[in-house]
């Protein structure tokens, strides 16, 4: 077991980096389909909640409603899907998926509807600013 936190490879492959929440690094799913982020503690080798001390899981929920309030003001949304799984990849994040009654895997869930859509480069740069500029300097690190 390692002592030091890395990305698993399969989050590493599939999102973008946007940022670090403080105790979460900020991640965007590479599909364009749907506006898809990923918190990820920065705790080594934490693969479900309870492997965070209480303090951490605090920290977490905090940095959960901050990004659910930022995606609720800055995203049109009929639903903020969130959700802990696990199952491809062992370690511990958290999905925060806006969905629309009208995209393509409503109401069922977003995980193996279609391949996904990847963002081009203007698309990927516009969401990075949107979250710099709007979350990120905003963060409220307490």
């Amino acid at each position: 077991m390692s002592s030091v936190f890395e990305l698993d490879p399969r989050l590493a492959a599939d999102t973008f980096q946007l940022g670090n929440l403080g105790l979460c690094e900020l991640c965007l799913m590479n599909d364009a389909t749907y506006p898809w982020f990923i918190l990820v503690p920065r705790v080594p080798n934490a693969t479900e909640l309870v492997d965070l001390d209480e303090q951490q899981q605090h920290r977490l929920w905090h940095e959960s409603n901050q990004l659910s309030r930022f995606l609720q003001q800055d995203w049109s949304m009929d639903k903020l899907n969130i959700a802990v799984l696990g199952n491809v990849v062992k370690q511990l994040h958290i999905h925060h998926v806006v969905r629309h009654t009208g995209d393509p895997a409503w109401p069922k869930p977003v995980w193996g509807h279609a391949s996904p859509v990847a963002y081009t480069d203007t698309q990927r740069m516009a969401i990075t600013q949107r979250v710099e500029q709007k979350l990120l300097a905003n963060i409220s690190r307490g």
